[in-house]
């Protein structure tokens, strides 16, 4: 008998700040994945419950969200309790890379560089905690403050002196309930892509733009430079490789993974790891994975045979 191809729910969308993007992200992988051969179906939880997805006759579940309740765990620990195998990291891994306060804890115990920083809750803010922590931490100007829990940069500002940083940090807590405050370091703005724990390459971006925000990611007017091979010696590429490796495996991630970095003073500084990479035509995942000889079709199948629970 002809064995039947699997049956692949896609999820997308759901309720985050970066549905577009995960509908462009899904979109792009439902056509892979029917040009692979697999029976394709549908699920949006900004629509129906994921309770809903027990309902479906599937084998997987391809998760093509981004943002919060996407790409914290939440999501995963959804297809965990329906004990239906899913790509992408773990409830746990999931969890931690999304919460910039946690995974950099991870990072600093692993002896892995990056930006001085602290953490401020909403009912502990005043203005003179802000000022005390900036001393104590000896962070210096500008400074980049944002959501722990956000991603695509959403909710980044760079503030250059206290007022600015004041004003910023007020308007964000009236959203947030925690932030953290880093240095901000000048340099090279350098990615690096991972597919099953081990880097395939990095890529190099110059923003016209103040700095890669959303509109410098998503955006083509942003006319945000893609430099592929990054601009560094072959042993800078090695040693941001195993950096790369380090940061994935500390925090138990899987499949493919994405790790940002700022290149300064011929130090690797780790901003943070995404565990759910953008797959859009302007996407860096695809894009690096295309100049080492892995085809966007090869990329989405390496994912779905990732697919697994208990992770």
């Amino acid at each position: 008998m002809r064995k039947l191809k699997k049956r692949i729910l896609v999820v997308l969308g759901g309720n985050s700040q970066e549905r577009k993007v995960s509908l462009e992200t899904g979109k792009a992988c439902i056509n892979s994945i029917r040009k692979l051969g697999y029976h394709v179906q549908v699920f949006d939880p900004a629509n129906k419950s994921f309770f809903k997805i027990s309902d479906l006759k599937i084998d997987i579940i391809f998760n093509a969200l981004h943002g919060r309740d996407g790409e914290d765990g939440n999501a995963q620990s959804y297809f965990e309790y329906l004990k239906i195998p899913y790509t992408h990291s773990g409830v746990l891994a999931s969890m931690n890379a999304m919460d910039k306060s946690i995974s950099k804890i991870i990072f600093k115990k692993k002896k892995i560089l990056t930006p001085l920083h602290f953490i401020i809750k909403s009912f502990d803010y005043r203005k003179n905690i802000l000022r005390e922590y900036i001393k104590t931490k000896k962070l210096k100007f500008p400074i980049v403050v944002k959501p722990t829990n956000e991603g695509s940069s959403i909710g980044v500002h760079i503030c250059k002196n206290i007022n600015n940083l004041d004003n910023t940090t007020k308007m964000l807590f009236k959203k947030y309930d925690n932030l953290i405050f880093e240095n901000f370091i000048a340099g090279q703005e350098v990615q690096v892509a991972l597919m099953n724990g081990k880097a395939i390459g990095a890529i190099e971006l110059k923003p016209k733009r103040s700095f890669y925000d959303y509109k410098a990611k998503y955006l083509k007017s942003a006319k945000t430079s893609h430099i592929i091979p990054a601009n560094i010696t072959k042993k800078n590429s090695a040693k941001v490789f195993k950096i790369s490796e380090k940061a994935h495996k500390s925090l138990n991630c899987r499949g493919v993974t994405r790790c940002d970095f700022k290149f300064f003073k011929n130090k690797f500084y780790l901003l943070e790891i995404n565990t759910q990479p953008g797959m859009t035509n302007l996407s860096l995942v695809p894009e690096i994975a295309k100049h080492n000889g892995i085809s966007f079709d090869m990329l989405i199948n390496n994912i779905i045979l990732d697919a697994s629970i208990n992770k």
